[in-house]
């Protein structure tokens, strides 16, 4: 079946609303049954479509249609989205049928319902991919038509939904065919409020925008052709959306957010595209654009911020687009940002580049609905934090980020400065006993800490934000901590990061702060914050000071991590990392209670990538601790034996993470420990590489394996009491994963197993030498995997070394070994090393 009549009316089948209460019109389901011979349409979109239609019930209907349930249960599938086909079959004397589905979705551009018409100018969309120009030569004409005719509203916005999908995958010969005849069409519609909506003068921006976007991608070859082409369009279009953004941004008025942002998205391309041709044009748009900015903070602040009107968050219009303030807001800011980062835009707000940062940093107060959430989720609220969650706070700070980038000693000026008036006000806020005075606090500390870095590496600014937030600091720490929890937390993570340039003192009272709010019933944030704080103030706090407090925070650490989940767990275990490192001697005394915790966390969340390497991180931190790694062996292995022993018993995951846990305490570890490991793993992990298809285990039991032989070198040989028998076990875990026949993933650390053996066991290896050096060929050239590739070169280059002062000897071998599709293996060898410079080094 053709995918251009494939077409699936997904939108309709969720209006179930309407479809129940509509009917079809039987002359609409007689052309589509008139199909010149057989054909396959999807159920969707014959039912779809005509059980909106005006005329009778569906289920009136009497059709030729074969299927497997009868029209209602039809009805049914296409409520649940299923795409079920059925065989139309058609009389004889009709119209081709390409053309009749062209026909009938055309003149239904018109309709009424906005849903119909959004789901039609969908498929004819996607029947234009195929069909447009060459076999649908009327299409655009048609679609002119109705753009230009002024008496047919409805026409009008289902020509221009559809032209805005069309537009959206339009290539670069059909683009400058087009925009000449198109855009001043668009013009007129986007240019006439008083004759058109807001939301049909958006839907005109947005095909300008597609089409602007295609003609930039275009300038990079076509540059001449293109600036010709958008030149004669490039001022009335800067005065147009200088119209529409020089009004104040309304509130509670979606449509007109939608029009800004495809302006803004507009002008992006016309900077970054065509920064010559904008830049003398640019002016007409500086007043506007601040209007809108200054405005769109008002608003902001009332939506958003203190909730007091609607922000449309989460909501999307008729064609699926989202109308919320938040997303305005966003795209202002990335607007911002490619005028603040283009050489020749960045002067535009450089005499004002003190009033954009203090407006943003209005922007980054947390909003009603963002309290609401952390509140109630913690793991959210780490998660927005740590990942940079798309958002406005993100967005400005980005935008703060820049400003430094492109205005040097300037904008780090701007900022000191906005953020001293932004904390002078939140004071004022404060002393009037405004309920809001803290999220601009919040905010303030949350600019600075986003562009810390660039902060402190200027050393003129660096005493001065010091004594900034050492004053806030002490001032707000008297607050009530239960009153107040995202405020508290950013005061810890403040310290944390600007602890280079506050006064010691000052420093080692948050950080006892934090120590004793992690043990105390204050709000999860207040303990996300501090346990910030200790991450990055701990390792280098006074050794005296911890051992006051270090068994303390152990203990709430624990107690902490009982009840964490999913990211806070996360955060939770990087700061018990951090307090055993930091802890020192006094890390050993607490080994009987925090390993058995963690041992459990980790096998518990084995199949958690995450947690369980954060798990693992935490018990290699302790088996580091002086004294603690024979007691932390003597707990594991009689966990791990019997999983390595019956690897085929275990759940998913159990068996890759024992031997990465095996592999951790193998790491620089003493040959007591590496001979205690070897009895209890040695032969279950040679028989996992010799019989495991699950490439993940063989790839762990592969390093596991290297650290044994690293660890072990010549006595392990003999631990077994027959050393031939042990040789003889690790050549066959080198032949199995050397075979060319294996996948090469299961053979991916083959290199540094390989590496280990010749490192440590020379004079055993030296007897396979011919053998070896074959077997490495044939893997290399066999293995889909560049890395793997990588590696075994690196064993050849290590083996050239070895073979000093006897090279010629070692080259002549490789000589006198064959290598499929070249001359010998020495020819392949060279011929791959000159092709993977630059990945093995």
């Amino acid at each position: 079946m053709d995918n251009k009549n494939t077409i699936v009316f997904k939108t309709l089948a969720n209006f179930q609303g309407v479809r129940h209460q509509q009917t079809i019109g039987t002359s609409v389901l007689k052309d589509i049954k008139k199909l010149a011979k057989p054909r396959f349409l999807p159920l969707n979109l014959l039912f779809s479509y005509c059980a909106l239609k005006p005329g009778k019930k569906l289920s009136d209907v009497e059709t030729d249609v074969v299927c497997d349930n009868p029209p209602n249960d039809a009805l049914n599938s296409v409520n649940k989205n299923e795409d079920m086909e059925v065989e139309v079959y058609p009389d004889s004397d009709v119209e081709d049928p390409d053309a009749l589905i062209r026909r009938l979705l055309l003149s239904s551009l018109d309709d009424p319902y906005k849903k119909i018409c959004t789901a039609v100018s969908v498929a004819v969309a996607s029947i234009a991919q195929y069909d447009w120009p060459d076999d649908w030569p009327e299409l655009m004409p048609l679609i002119l038509s109705l753009i230009n005719d002024q008496t047919k509203k409805n026409a009008v916005h289902g020509a221009l939904r559809c032209l805005a999908l069309i537009s959206s995958d339009m290539d670069d010969k059909l683009v400058p065919e087009i925009v000449p005849v198109l855009f001043p069409c668009l013009h007129a519609i986007v240019s006439s409020p008083q004759n058109y909506d807001t939301y049909l003068r958006s839907k005109a921006v947005t095909i300008v925008y597609n089409c602007t976007s295609m003609l930039g991608v275009m300038s990079g070859v076509y540059k001449t052709d293109t600036s010709a082409l958008i030149l004669p369009m490039l001022q009335p279009w800067m005065d147009q959306f200088s119209s529409i953004l020089n009004h104040r941004v309304p509130a509670e008025d979606p449509d007109d957010w939608s029009i800004r942002m495809e302006v803004l998205k507009c002008l992006s391309q016309f900077i970054q595209n065509f920064p010559g041709l904008a830049e003398t044009r640019f002016i007409v748009i500086v007043g506007p654009l601040w209007q809108t900015f200054v405005s769109s903070l008002e608003v902001y602040q009332r939506s958003s911020i203190e909730g007091a009107e609607d922000p449309y968050d989460g909501r999307y219009d008729s064609d699926g687009a989202e109308k919320s303030l938040e997303s305005f807001v966003i795209q202002l800011f990335e607007f911002l940002l490619t005028i603040v980062g283009s050489p020749k835009f960045a002067k535009v707000v450089a005499n004002n580049v003190k009033e954009l940062v203090y407006y943003t940093i209005g922007f980054l107060q947390m909003t009603e609905q963002q309290v609401h959430t952390w509140s109630l989720d913690a793991n959210q609220y780490v998660a927005d934090e740590d990942d940079n969650t798309y958002s406005c706070r993100v967005s400005g700070a980005l935008l703060l980020e820049e400003v430094i980038s492109s205005c040097g000693s300037e904008g780090i000026e701007a900022i000191i400065d906005s953020a001293k008036r932004r904390i002078s006000e939140s004071q004022q806020g404060k002393d009037s006993s405004s309920p809001g005075w803290w999220r601009l606090r919040e905010a303030t500390l949350f600019a600075l800490a986003s562009v810390s870095e660039q902060l402190l590496q200027a050393e003129v600014s660096a005493l001065g934000i010091g004594n900034i937030l050492e004053q806030i600091l002490t001032e707000d720490m008297a607050t009530g901590v239960h009153e107040y929890p995202f405020l508290y937390a950013r005061l810890f993570s403040s310290v944390a990061k600007f602890s280079s340039v506050i006064k010691h003192k000052v420093t080692e009272h948050f950080l006892y702060a934090a120590i004793k709010s992690v043990g105390m019933d204050v709000p999860p944030p207040v303990k996300v914050g501090a346990c910030r704080a200790l991450s990055q103030l701990l390792p280098d706090a006074d050794r005296g000071f911890l051992h006051s407090h270090v068994l303390d925070l152990f203990s709430s650490l624990t107690e902490l991590l009982n009840n964490a989940s999913d990211e806070t767990m996360h955060l939770v275990l990087e700061t018990l990392q951090v307090t055993v490192k930091a802890g020192h001697e006094l890390s050993a005394s607490i080994e009987p209670i925090i390993s058995p915790i963690i041992l459990n966390m980790w096998a518990s969340h084995v199949s958690d990538p995450f947690i369980s390497i954060d798990a693992l991180e935490v018990l290699e931190a302790i088996k580091n601790v002086p004294g603690c790694i024979h007691a932390l062996v003597s707990r594991v292995l009689p966990y791990i034996a019997p999983i390595l022993s019956n690897p085929l018993q275990q759940p998913d995951g159990l068996v890759s993470g024992s031997l990465d846990l095996v592999t951790m305490l193998l790491k620089n570890a003493s040959i007591e420990v590496v001979k205690a490991v070897y009895e209890v793993s040695f032969d279950p992990v040679i028989r996992i590489i010799l019989q495991s298809d699950d490439h993940s285990e063989m790839q762990n039991a592969t390093q596991c394996l290297a650290a044994l032989v690293s660890g072990g070198k010549q006595d392990l040989l003999s631990w077994c009491g027959d050393p031939g028998f042990t040789m003889r076990s690790l050549l066959d875990v080198a032949s199995r994963l050397l075979d060319p026949d294996l996948e090469s993933s299961g053979s991916l650390f083959v290199g540094s197993y390989i590496l280990q053996l010749i490192l440590h066991l020379p004079s055993q290896m030296a007897q396979h030498i011919r053998d070896l050096v074959a077997a490495l060929i044939r893997r290399m050239q066999s293995s889909q995997i560049s890395g793997l590739k990588s590696s075994l070169l690196l064993i050849f280059a290590r083996l050239v070394h070895m073979s000093v002062p006897h090279i010629e000897q070692f080259i002549d071998l490789l000589v006198s070994i064959p290598a499929e599709g070249h001359i010998n293996s020495f020819a392949y060898l060279m011929f791959e090393w000159t092709r993977q410079q630059g990945k093995c080094t």
